[in-house]
């Protein structure tokens, strides 16, 4: 799903997940000389933003060419590919680990949750970032254009096993359970300023994510059919200057070994 990815979600969703980066880092106590692992780094928008704070940086991404574009824009992170729940460092490496919607992506949570506690030492702190769920605004519009254009859901492409933990008590008892302490969520939101062609290109056309892979196996006058419903979605979002304000909902969950 995510292989060869990396540009259209750097272009795209990259940009829509950056206004969480400031409140991961801050909740997981990032700043100078703090030991910092940043799971599924993507094209590296928080771990250069914990070498901007000066962090030392370690990262991992499931993906190779999302790791090397990490690596391309975060020069000198230690960038290694790994997929969860595997995360290739010693018990107790780091003072902080953080990921900024990546435990969504993760078929079985709870035991991520572990490892990544594994490799924090003790007094260590822990913050994450996932969507909320369900999901609406920026998250929702392309979804909601397969709906009306009624795009079926294939069999095998499953729907996100982390959609029970979408909401903050449900995630604070996810960490809590994994062993984290002073577990907390806090809700987050904003508005995503974008235009909507190139929304539309960096997401459905581009393949990333489910709806992209979904969109890509359609026939083109169903893939126009679901592109003039998205069109009008976007309309109820226009800010002027062909743009669009698009809401974003999400949680921030932090704790401590």
């Amino acid at each position: 799903m995510w292989a060869g990815r990396a540009p259209a979600y750097e272009r795209g969703f990259a940009r829509l997940t950056s206004y969480t980066v400031g409140p991961l880092l801050d909740a997981a106590g990032v700043g100078a000389g703090v030991r910092v692992l940043d799971v599924g780094t993507g094209p590296g928008i928080v771990a250069a933003g914990a070498a901007r704070r000066e962090a030392v940086v370690s990262a991992i991404d499931a993906d190779p060419g999302m790791a090397e574009t990490a690596r391309r824009n975060v020069p000198g992170v230690d960038v290694r590919v790994a997929v969860l729940p595997e995360v290739p460092f010693e018990d107790e490496t780091f003072d902080a680990v953080v990921g900024n919607f990546v435990i969504n992506h993760v078929g079985e949570p709870e035991v991520a949750l572990k490892e990544l506690r594994r490799v924090l030492r003790v007094g260590g702190r822990l913050a994450l970032t996932c969507w909320r769920m369900p999901g609406s605004g920026a998250l929702a519009v392309v979804r909601d254009a397969m709906e009306v254009a009624e795009v079926p859901w294939p069999d095998d492409i499953p729907v996100t096993p982390f959609m029970e933990y979408g909401e903050p008590e449900a995630f604070k008892e996810l960490v809590a359970g994994a062993g984290f302490a002073d577990a907390v969520v806090d809700e987050v939101s904003w508005e995503h300023v974008a235009d909507p062609e190139e929304w539309w290109e960096t997401g459905a056309l581009a393949r990333v994510g489910s709806n992209g892979v979904i969109i890509s196996r359609q026939a083109p006058e169903v893939v126009a059919r679901v592109k003039a419903a998205y069109d009008e979605i976007m309309a109820r979002y226009a800010v002027g200057e062909g743009k669009v304000s698009l809401p974003a909902f999400a949680l921030l969950a932090h704790g401590s070994r």
